[in-house]
């Protein structure tokens, strides 16, 4: 394998997600993949107001789950 094929050599560049900035992905990069401390604590204050949200079904009704219930 030569120098050319080895991982360290790429250099990877990639959005911040909040602002879409380039990040270049590396040990330098103290907040990736965030651009800056900033853009990091911005998603994470959406994140704690449930901005973000992953859809799901109705959920499932508590009546079925009732072992208490006689037939």
């Amino acid at each position: 394998m030569t120098a050319e094929n080895t991982s360290s050599s790429v250099t990877r560049v990639v959005q911040c997600p909040s602002c879409s900035k380039p990040v270049v992905w590396g040990a330098a990069a103290t907040y990736k993949p965030f651009c800056s401390d900033r853009c990091r604590l911005l998603d994470l204050g959406a994140w704690a107001s449930e901005k973000y949200a992953i859809p799901a079904a109705t959920p499932p009704d508590l009546d079925d789950f009732d072992t208490a219930k006689t037939d």
